[in-house]
């Protein structure tokens, strides 16, 4: 599938050092958004991890939270149900001006999608979108599971939030919420399908990918 939402002008990536509090990265994100509307500051790729908690996005229903208490809940602003945050999951909060991009939100998700599907088959993984549910999805025989997860929100034509994949993190944490509303499919990750991929790794796939399809 060619898709592409090139920009001519680069973007600048930032790796956090150590867990990052969820309200300490939605402040920082929010501040650096509006510095790209009003385009005193570049693009930016914010790659982290979270320590282990919950985000409830504009459609979750209460009902979807299982284990109230587990873990830290936090509302947010992005698309989507409930998602598990935590160590050996790679989140990339992705800033990007849609307006030097083709202003079309529904292409920009799908780029996403691409850029996940991309990243898995460095390591030979066969990522796979579906129409009915956001994310990429891993076929393992007769089920599938879900290894990256996709949650944006655009302000001024600014993206931000973005997508997490799942590289080794504790499995048994989503277990406190029907992970995006969907109950009849699990999660799994690199560490699970059995391939000792460091988060490292990830990192350079992921800038690799990246630029065939945002420049």
């Amino acid at each position: 599938m060619e898709l592409s939402l090139r920009s001519i002008d680069p973007v600048t990536w930032e790796l956090a050092d150590g867990l990052v509090a969820y309200p300490e990265a939605m402040a920082k994100m929010d501040a650096h958004v509006e510095a790209i509307a009003r385009a005193a500051e570049p693009e930016r790729v914010w790659l982290l991890e979270h320590p282990p908690l919950y985000t409830a996005g504009t459609s979750a229903h209460e009902e979807d939270l299982v284990e109230r208490g587990r873990f830290p809940v936090f509302k947010t602003g992005r698309g989507g149900q409930y998602t598990y945050h935590g160590p050996g999951q790679r989140v990339a909060y992705v800033m990007l001006d849609l307006r030097r991009r083709g202003g079309d939100v529904r292409a920009f998700v799908a780029a996403l999608e691409q850029w996940i599907i991309d990243t898995l088959g460095q390591f030979n993984v066969t990522g796979e979108r579906r129409e009915d549910r956001v994310g990429v999805w891993v076929r393992r025989g007769a089920r599938e599971d879900k290894i990256a997860a996709i949650g944006i929100r655009v302000r001024h034509w600014v993206t931000f939030h973005g997508i997490s994949i799942n590289v080794g993190p504790d499995l048994s944490h989503f277990g406190g919420i029907v992970a995006c509303g969907i109950r009849d499919h699990g999660v799994t990750s690199l560490a699970d399908l059995g391939l000792p991929v460091t988060m490292a790794d990830l990192d350079v796939a992921l800038k690799k990918t990246f630029r065939p399809i945002f420049g």
